[in-house]
């Protein structure tokens, strides 16, 4: 119900944050607990809210590409309105409680960033999705508010190479929200949803894609070259899924399914090339970090 399959993309953008923090700073495994927790249940919110609106407005309908790549429980009928809504509504009350304990711990500048972060869990399906803001709402969530927001909430202190490692975790998941919205085109177009590949079309689309990535890696090296953060040496291990991902985004997706690609995988295309890559990075960067506070 939650597709929790990309919960994890939340799970190592906390990860990330509490990781660096506890690189300096005495860490509350509780307090850590408390976010890891509030953050990813406030993520599977989301999805289960982005469910519910496009269900209500009739958009998950028929064969419409959602449809085609995943289960939607109540366009399929596995669960009645009501079990949704309790289990939605237990999902939420829970990274509410999660929050506001840790708005207790650390004070109002917490308060702030879950304002925030309810922000986009409650606006992201509508309107931010359908005004073509979408792809930048990821970047801000995954990037400086779930990681620079982790890392401030445990340290009590903000650098500028925390914001830019944020900034790079973030850059994963934008990568794959812009493939998937660039998988559902079509069916986007159709349905009136102004996507930003809706907008801007497709080839700038992938052009913006390649951008990010190039911008991540550069962002990388930087770090590597000019602070402390050779724990990012470790993502040079992603650079197999990287150039894939570069290679398919250079050309257009194919209109059938390729010979040997799984059935359980497309119509997703561009979104699982930059699922995969991104669940790598995340993995490599948690590595680095994990490999650095021990040695």
């Amino acid at each position: 119900m939650s597709r929790a399959v990309v919960l994890v993309m939340t799970i190592a953008a906390v990860l990330v944050g509490i990781l660096l923090a506890s690189q300096d700073h005495d860490v509350d495994v509780v307090l850590c607990a408390m976010l890891l927790f509030g953050l990813t249940l406030a993520h599977a919110s989301n999805n289960l809210i982005n469910d519910w609106v496009d269900y209500r407005q009739g958009i998950d309908t028929e064969n419409y590409f959602r449809r085609r790549y995943g289960v939607h429980v109540l366009e399929d009928n596995l669960v009645t309105t009501k079990e949704f809504w309790w289990v939605t509504s237990l999902t939420g009350i829970s990274a509410i409680a999660c929050g506001i304990y840790v708005v207790t711990q650390t004070g109002l500048v917490s308060l702030y960033l879950a304002v925030a972060g309810a922000f986009f869990v409650l606006f992201y399906t509508w309107p931010l999705k359908h005004l073509a803001l979408g792809e930048l709402s990821v970047l801000l969530v995954w990037g400086p508010l779930i990681t620079g927001g982790s890392y401030y909430v445990i340290a009590g202190t903000m650098s500028i190479e925390v914001i830019l490692i944020s900034i790079i975790s973030g850059i994963g998941p934008t990568l794959v929200i812009l493939g998937k919205h660039m998988d559902k085109y079509a069916d986007d177009d159709e349905k009136g949803i102004s996507s930003l590949p809706v907008v801007i079309g497709l080839t700038a689309s992938r052009n913006l894609t390649i951008v990010l990535l190039l911008i991540q890696w550069l962002l990388t090296c930087l770090l590597v070259l000019v602070s402390s953060a050779w724990w990012l040496l470790a993502c040079l291990l992603t650079l197999p899924a990287a150039v894939s991902l570069f290679r398919n985004l250079r050309a257009e997706a194919p209109v059938s399914k390729p010979a040997g690609y799984p059935d359980d995988v497309w119509p997703l295309w561009y979104a699982a090339f930059a699922f995969r890559y991104c669940g790598f990075f995340g993995i490599t960067m948690i590595a680095g970090l994990v490999f650095n506070r021990l040695f």
